[in-house]
């Protein structure tokens, strides 16, 4: 299983990337959210990847986060819903509005990604909704992988003279996941149900999405406060 790729950037397509890894192409399918944050063709990129092997197939699916990858993964689980549409729905609304819609079980907004009909939305967030805390809770160790230490850098053998060196890409931060995760573990920490604290955590979030976990905590609790 090839978990992640880290190179250059060979060339750019419409729904995909190569990536040279040691003089190796990888064809690797992001979307469209995901190819509008990567670097030009010849620069540095590391990609979280999942592999999907089929009788006539093997595509690579890449991701910046392992939230986004393990979103990926949940949705593929739903009957009805393959790569093209998974992608379509992180490419909409990006994982943490993938979490907010399924925690809230806002089947609408995950309706408005290409693809995705109304039957199949209600259905991801039927299957998903108790599954929705276990992946809002990554951040916190999300934040711990992307911290540790830097990828080994991508050795070119050749430099054409004057060429000014390249930088890696920078570590995408998930500070808001983080967060988010933060939150929702300490509210699971004072009594409250994983779906209703990730509800809470999620509403909170979508409100002020730059919270910090103080202020995540102090929304949720007033939203999980008897009403009345």
């Amino acid at each position: 299983m090839i978990g992640r790729l880290t190179g250059r950037i060979g060339y750019r397509a419409e729904d995909h990337v190569l990536i040279d890894v040691g003089g190796v192409g990888y064809l690797v399918y992001c979307s469209d959210r995901t190819l509008a944050t990567l670097p030009g063709v010849g620069e540095a990129v590391s990609l979280y990847t999942d592999l999907v092997v089929r009788e006539d197939l093997m595509q690579l699916f890449g991701f910046p986060t392992l939230v986004e990858k393990e979103w990926h993964r949940l949705l593929m689980s739903v009957q009805g819903v393959g790569a093209k549409v998974s992608l379509a729905i992180l490419g909409t609304l990006g994982p943490d509005g993938v979490g907010r819609a399924i925690a809230l079980g806002d089947w609408a907004t995950v309706k408005a990604a290409k693809g995705v009909g109304p039957k199949t939305a209600q259905r991801i967030v039927l299957d998903l909704k108790d599954k929705a805390p276990g992946v809002m809770a990554l951040g916190g160790s999300i934040i711990e992988a992307m911290d540790g230490p830097e990828p080994a850098p991508v050795v070119e053998v050749v430099e054409p003279t004057g060429a000014k060196p390249r930088k890696p890409a920078a570590k995408p931060r998930a500070t808001s996941a983080s967060a988010q995760a933060d939150a929702l573990s300490a509210l699971l920490n004072l009594g409250y149900g994983p779906s209703e604290a990730a509800a809470a955590v999620a509403e909170a979030a979508g409100d002020n999405p730059e919270a910090t976990e103080a202020t995540l905590i102090r929304a949720a609790l007033k939203l999980l406060a008897p009403k009345g």
